[in-house]
């Protein structure tokens, strides 16, 4: 059976069907990518009048898609808040955690991190927009809630 699995990934690889399936997948994670990102770009920040996009926070670099199984995705996101001691960046995962588990319509996994070097606190931080029970928590906080649900609501909305 070996033999033949060897041999079929031989064929595989000399035709450049390989290739092509490589080249489908990375072509359908970077629209992954692309989906997630059109979905985080309006997130308003929670102290100025600007989206996240408008502000650099976000951009569509800073979103990975990997494949973990049939239609079930791992996004990564890395955002960068406008200044190292941003007193705001746990409230900006928290909005990036929300609107994509509201918005995303297939199945995934989410970790959310501050992009390394650029928040004096991006340890502490990240632990706590990436645990569940504390994202649950804080939404259970009406002020907290609130402040989110401004955030992360389209103008249109």
């Amino acid at each position: 059976m070996e033999l033949v699995f060897g041999l079929l990934n031989r064929v595989w690889i000399l035709t450049g069907l390989s290739d092509l399936t490589n080249d489908k997948r990375s072509r359908k994670m970077e629209d992954k990518a692309l989906e997630v990102y059109d979905v985080i770009r309006t997130i308003r920040d929670p102290e100025k009048p600007n989206t996240l996009e408008e502000l650099d926070v976000v951009t569509e670099k800073c979103v990975e898609v990997q494949e973990l199984g049939d239609e079930e995705y791992l996004i990564i996101i890395k955002f960068s808040p406008t200044v190292p001691h941003c007193s705001l960046a746990t409230l900006i995962g928290l909005c990036l955690q929300v609107k994509l588990q509201r918005c995303l319509p297939f199945k995934h996994k989410l970790e959310i991190y501050i992009t390394e070097g650029t928040h004096s606190t991006e340890e502490d931080i990240n632990k706590q927009i990436n645990d569940k029970e504390r994202v649950a928590a804080a939404m259970e906080n009406p002020n907290l809630r609130e402040i989110v649900e401004q955030c992360v609501t389209e103008p249109d909305d």
